[in-house]
């Protein structure tokens, strides 16, 4: 979905991923800290691991923290990282690699989330004789691991299936893909708003849809907003509605 800086004072943070960068079709801009050099990471298996860039664009030397964290339906631990901790100068770049480490060969695309935290030392930590820290900014990022041998598809979302049946709207993905959009939809043609739980849909999910009152006539197909793999925003796309496969 995000290029979601998190600003955090001790136990004071922003809000992470609805798994989107910006849908609404403007372009990400981050906060000072430490910058990755990309809005989303992509492990190849074929690669076995990933390397991105991490930039510290403030004016004082500060220490990069990097975790990795599961999506709840995820819980799968699939990468691991060489390094945790980095001390990185003003202005100068971090590399960071993360490596895959998957007993089986993947069948379906996952979905990850890699977190860069920069803490930033106090300018008067060295007279004070103390460490001191300040305000921290953290980037959650979502990773996505892609099989050997799958093919790459620009448009995943064109193969999930979506149903409204007894009043309650549902989308299936039984395609290899990790499926990014946002979780406001549309019934049509009554233009009826609904909204999805998340803003992404698992290679096996069947996720259901809360529909803004009753559904209106009889809709006959939804409009979804959907994301390239980097989370950008695309033309919508309209689906038709079909009967809940049993």
């Amino acid at each position: 979905m995000k290029c979601e800086p998190e600003r955090t004072r001790t136990a004071l943070c922003a809000s992470f991923f609805t798994g989107l960068l910006t849908l609404g079709g403007a372009a990400c801009s981050w906060a000072d800290g430490m910058v990755p050099e990309t809005s989303v990471v992509i492990v190849n298996e074929a690669d076995g691991e990933a390397s991105i860039k991490v930039r510290n664009s403030d004016s004082s030397t500060g220490l990069l923290h990097v975790t990795l964290e599961n999506v709840p339906e995820d819980p799968e631990p699939l990468l691991f990282l060489t390094q945790p901790v980095w001390r990185v100068e003003a202005g100068k770049e971090q590399l960071v690699r993360l490596i895959l480490r998957s007993e089986q060969p993947l069948q379906t695309q996952r979905l990850k989330r890699v977190i860069f935290e920069g803490i930033p030392q106090s300018a008067d930590a060295a007279v004070a004789g103390q460490a001191r820290i300040g305000v921290s900014v953290r980037q959650n990022l979502p990773v996505i691991l892609h099989p050997k041998e799958l093919a790459t598809k620009r448009d995943p979302w064109t193969g999930l299936q979506w149903s409204l049946e007894a009043g309650k709207l549902s989308v299936r993905n039984q395609t290899p893909y990790v499926v990014r959009l946002a979780q406001e939809l549309k019934l049509l043609p009554g233009n009826q708003a609904a909204r999805l739980p998340r803003s992404y849909i698992l290679p096996g999910d069947i996720i259901s849809a809360e529909i803004d009152g009753l559904p209106k006539g009889q809709p006959s197909a939804v409009r979804l907003f959907p994301a390239t793999v980097y989370g950008f925003a695309v033309d919508a796309h309209e689906a038709p509605l079909g009967a809940a496969s049993r």
